[in-house]
């Protein structure tokens, strides 16, 4: 992996999304979890959309995830990543209905196939209204 960062638009951190976008500082794919049913909330909202509880606060999930489906991109829209490169998304193994659509990196094309076991790594990015770590996924070998 290059050490360069690419461009990237940066998310527009607050209150609500900061657990999310930061949690990769130590290593942490964090989401919005309701204490009293469990369930994983993403995007955040402030309430759990299962059982309507108000008590719910980030947790660190394994970082595991497996991989739905993907596009190869070849055109360059904008600066950024270096082409082609591959936007996923994949579901979190604690509970594959969150969705994140990410970037698979550090696989080559032919290697890549639905459903192949996916961990998360993180892409820093220092921004002036606060440092962003980007969640991206990479083949898991465990």
């Amino acid at each position: 992996m290059t050490t360069d960062v690419p461009f990237r638009i940066l998310p527009r951190v607050t209150d609500s999304n900061r657990h999310f976008w930061t949690g990769g500082e130590v290593g942490e794919l964090r989401f919005l979890r309701c204490a009293d049913c469990g369930y994983y909330i993403h995007p955040p909202i402030p309430i759990c959309p299962m059982d309507h509880s108000k008590n719910v606060a980030p947790e660190a999930v394994s970082g595991k995830a497996t991989l739905a489906t993907y596009s190869v991109n070849y055109q360059a829209w904008m600066p950024g990543p270096e082409l082609p490169y591959v936007v996923a998304i994949v579901e979190i193994v604690e509970q594959p209905s969150v969705r994140l659509t990410t970037n698979l990196v550090n696989c080559p094309l032919d290697e890549i196939q639905i459903g192949m076991p996916l961990r998360v790594t993180f892409e820093h990015h220092e921004d002036p209204e606060g440092d962003v770590w980007l969640p991206l996924f990479e083949p898991d070998p465990d």
